[in-house]
């Protein structure tokens, strides 16, 4: 059955057929998102919803959303989205951090423009028939040192407008490095030089608990006397009532907002202030832009829906098309791992180490990790996922761990789950053959060569004489048909490991008459999804 989509947002007639060019259903109805009751009645028949900003997607929609995969939202943009509700439901939320950022970028720039010469002022002035030349003096662009807040993607098209424009420009971004600095032709500081140097200021950061309020009343009164700010990004990034403050006192020359701590922005202490332009968040307002988006989700949603594609998540790592045949059979194989030791543990776990080795260390790990700990929930949360299961992992307040290697053995590459309880550790390794089918490799530090199966008896022992007989024997006095059968031991006369590759369910009767012989201390049937 084809996947299906609800459009409840405008997008353009050409996103909706690359849905249907794609082989996914779509039903489009752009003034849906705006009846929330509506919403919640038609939303469990869908696998995908694609929205813009009106629709907003809260812990009531998510509930009655049974079959929804993903969210795609044509933006940047997901306050209107329930993303810890969705994760904890599996939900994938996507969004086109790209598709607007050259627009963005264009509009903090015209707005350092207005804010230079108070252009809105003095075009108000001029169309009411004043002639009031000499009360609108600004300042030059060039020459001028303009201080980045973010050198990211908006940030970095900033910084080039406006080395072309001649000014001098500094930037503080914790995750820019020096190489990159340079190869952009920016001076890397710290926030304190910036304020210090800077005689515009523009932001273009996320928000979060780090950059809230970044331009407060102490960070404000570091900055040059006479300078002019800009935020294009979010609102909340600056204190609107204390830079109103510094605006009247002179501080700070000019503001230029396209957002607001509180939108739709009906006030704000920066209203009626001289030379301060506000824009209602016109950012990603061109026509070039929203057409950007609009296809872009499109694309993003159906790649996910169709070929298990994942690009631009904001709770879920990404899997490019072309990685996704790759990943997929390690995938699966991480996800076995998982199921294993998931089904064999029964203490609460404490600490979870996955050992990269070979060339899984050269994957995408993250995508990697997030199918081990869905298979290692999944016995005791039947619904999980690579989205929900990193959520899990860290309310639960379990320690995770990766590890990345070069190539250590005989394999070119495995993938080995090391998890600690109060009381023991129990670590599992596998890998993938040429014929794309996982194995397990190792279990409990013991070596052997085991097909996965969809039903499987897993069983510990001491190792004794006549232990194959006995579980050939027992097995097959009850019906139960051997694919397989590995054995391993660590030493003679030690620990010991059986793994039987069985046909199908194995009846408790059964495996307790396998626990009955004096050398084994557990025999459990364990299933895996191998499909």
């Amino acid at each position: 059955m084809a996947p299906r989509v609800l459009v409840s947002d405008e997008l353009s007639e050409t996103a909706v057929q690359i849905f249907r060019d794609r082989g996914v259903e779509v039903d489009f109805e752009p003034q849906l998102g705006k009846d929330k009751d509506r919403l919640l009645e038609v939303i469990g028949k869908y696998d995908g919803l694609a929205i813009r900003s009106a629709t907003k997607v809260t812990e009531k929609i998510i509930e009655g959303a049974a079959n929804l995969k993903v969210v795609g939202r044509a933006g940047i943009g997901v306050d209107n989205v329930d993303i810890p509700a969705a994760s904890r439901r599996g939900i994938i939320v996507m969004n086109t951090p790209f598709g607007n950022s050259i627009t963005t970028a264009e509009h903090a720039i015209a707005l350092m423009f207005a804010v230079a010469r108070q252009l809105p002022a003095a075009d108000t002035s001029t169309q009411a028939g004043k002639w009031e030349k000499s009360k609108f003096m600004g300042v030059e662009i060039t020459g001028k040192t303009l201080g980045v807040i973010g050198a990211g993607n908006i940030g970095s098209i900033v910084c080039a407008r406006a080395i072309g424009l001649k000014m001098h420009v500094v930037a503080y971004d914790p995750f820019l490095s020096k190489e990159r600095a340079e190869e952009m032709g920016v001076t890397k500081v710290e926030l304190d030089e910036l304020f210090a140097r800077a005689d515009f200021i523009t932001l273009h950061v996320p928000m979060t608990d780090k950059t809230r309020g970044i331009l407060n009343k102490e960070a404000l009164a570091k900055t040059k006397p006479g300078v002019r700010i800009i935020n294009c990004a979010r609102g909340g990034l600056v204190d609107e009532a204390a830079l109103a403050e510094a605006i009247k006192s002179g501080h700070v020359a000019g503001a230029a907002f396209d957002v607001f701590e509180v939108e739709p922005a009906k006030e704000s202490p920066l209203f009626g202030l001289p030379n301060v332009v506000c824009t209602p968040h016109l950012g990603a307002s061109t026509t070039e832009a929203q057409e950007n988006v609009a296809l872009q989700v499109a694309e993003q949603m159906a790649d996910y829906l169709v070929k298990g594609a994942v690009s631009n998540a904001i709770n879920m790592p990404s899997i490019t098309a072309e990685e996704a045949p790759i990943l997929k059979p390690f995938i699966r194989l991480a996800d076995v791992l998982g199921a294993f030791v998931g089904q064999v543990t029964e203490e609460p776990i404490k600490e979870i180490e996955i050992l990269f080795d070979g060339v899984t260390a050269n994957m995408n790990t993250r995508a990697l990790t997030s199918a081990v700990l869905a298979g290692l929930i999944r016995p005791q949360v039947a619904d999980v996922n690579m989205v929900s299961a990193p959520i899990m992992i860290k309310e639960k307040g379990i320690v995770l761990s990766e590890v990345k290697r070069d190539k250590t053995g005989v394999f070119d590459g495995y993938i080995k789950l090391t998890v600690t309880t109060e009381s023991m550790t129990r670590s599992v390794a596998g890998t993938v053959f040429s014929d794309g089918k996982p194995r397990f490799i190792q279990i409990k530090g013991i070596n052997l060569d085991a097909d996965v199966g969809s039903h499987m008896i897993y069983i510990t022992n001491t190792d004794v004489p006549g232990m194959i007989g006995f579980i050939g024997t027992t097995l097959g006095s009850a019906g139960v048909n051997i694919a397989n059968f590995q054995l391993g031991r660590d030493k003679q006369g030690g620990d010991a490991i059986a793994l039987l590759y069985v046909d199908g369910e194995v009846e408790d009767g059964v495996l307790a008459q396998l626990t009955a012989h004096h050398a084994i201390r557990q025999a459990k049937l364990l299933t895996f999804n191998i499909d």
